[in-house]
């Protein structure tokens, strides 16, 4: 008995070492791929503005690489599994194992092991890692390739706390601030109970207050008004912030899962309806780990078979499958952003659907 549990081992370590070797390989080469491509695309802009190479290297492509890789991670590992398990059954290794007594289910074993750790990874990173990889990408293509951030804003109108309603023309974000101004509080009957107009409300960074042209306050106490107006500048304290009108400040990509949860909580108070790009966000980093795992399955049910294809029947199956589980999600996605599609449903559904695909190749699979 003792063994047999060596030889289960060995294998179990064999198969999980082909596992992640070969998927950072795979990895490795395409990451080449890709670079070289995007170097050739901005050559140009860094050259144009003279952008020193450790600034390229350092400051775009270290965090470029990371955000890339988790973005494709279930692609990369379905590829890798096709063409190792590939490799396996077209040197009789498949069949070897299974006459040696082990299960096919038994065999998944190594790959749902080698899927667990990548996915693992894949979720720590696509929650804490990749958001400020994000944010000094941005902060890299704003200043030598092109600017990104908008700087004027039109029609706003949100909600700032609960019963406080924010109403402006537009807003300068260079200089921070906003024309024709306008901020309602309502009591829990939604009475209006105090009113703020202006002109135009510029931000002191020194105070952190706004200043205020053409002030306009009104104020109705158990049904008594009082009115103030003031031509001058005068400095207010209206509970507001820049990133309050700011849109740009509200990168979803640069925001770590807790900073992400945040904002989703804020935008439903707000009511601005940006809520489902946030929540798209949010389960796509949750739920992606998940592809990782039901696309490895996949791979070893179709490419375990010994067909006279080999390798390239393999992968010709596998990358249509692959490219089907990527439109899949685009399109729900799509359903979800612009239709009545629940962000959670949007993002769940291709992966019942393939996960129940993987099941029944797992089933069908010759043992």
């Amino acid at each position: 008995m003792n063994s047999e549990a060596q030889h289960y081992k060995r294998i179990d370590r064999y198969i999980l070492l082909k596992y992640l070797k070969t998927f950072l390989l795979a990895l490795l080469l395409i990451i080449t791929i890709v670079i070289t491509f995007d170097v050739s695309e901005h050559l140009d802009n860094f050259l144009s503005n003279h952008v020193p190479f450790s600034e390229v290297a350092l400051r775009y492509y270290l965090n470029f690489i990371p955000g890339f890789t988790n973005l494709y991670s279930p692609l990369f590992i379905f590829i890798s599994v096709l063409f190792f398990t590939s490799k396996m059954a077209g040197n009789s290794e498949i069949i070897a194992i299974l006459s040696s007594g082990i299960s096919y289910r038994r065999m998944l074993r190594p790959y749902l092991h080698g899927s667990f750790i990548v996915a693992l990874v894949v979720l720590l990173f696509g929650c804490f890692l990749i958001p400020y990889n994000n944010r000094l990408l941005n902060e890299f293509e704003e200043q030598y390739i092109k600017s990104k951030t908008a700087s004027f804003y039109t029609n706003l109108h949100f909600q700032s706390a609960p019963g406080t309603q924010i109403y402006a023309d537009n807003y300068d974000v260079r200089r921070n601030t906003a024309t024709h101004f306008c901020r309602d509080i309502h009591d829990a009957t939604g009475a209006l109970v105090d009113r703020i107009e202006a002109d135009a409300i510029v931000y002191d960074t020194a105070s952190h207050q706004w200043y205020c042209n053409g002030y306009y306050h009104r104020t109705i106490v158990d049904g008594h008004e009082s009115l103030t107006t003031l031509p001058y500048r005068t400095l207010v304290d209206l509970e507001l912030t820049p990133e309050d009108f700011n849109e740009s400040s509200q990168n979803i990509e640069t925001m770590n899962i807790v900073q992400l949860v945040h904002h989703i909580k804020r935008e439903r108070m707000r009511g601005t309806g940006n809520v489902k790009p946030a929540q798209i966000e949010f389960y796509q980093r949750l739920l992606t780990p998940l592809a990782i795992i039901i696309m490895t399955i996949i791979g070893v049910a179709i490419s375990s078979r010994k067909t006279r294809g080999g390798i390239g029947l393999h992968l010709a199956i596998g990358i249509t499958i692959a490219f089907a589980f990527i439109i899949f999600m685009k399109v729900s996605t799509v359903f979800a952003t612009n239709g009545h599609l629940s962000a959670f449903l949007a993002v769940l559904l291709p992966q019942v659907v393939f996960g129940v695909a993987a099941v029944f190749l797992v089933r069908s699979a010759p043992k």
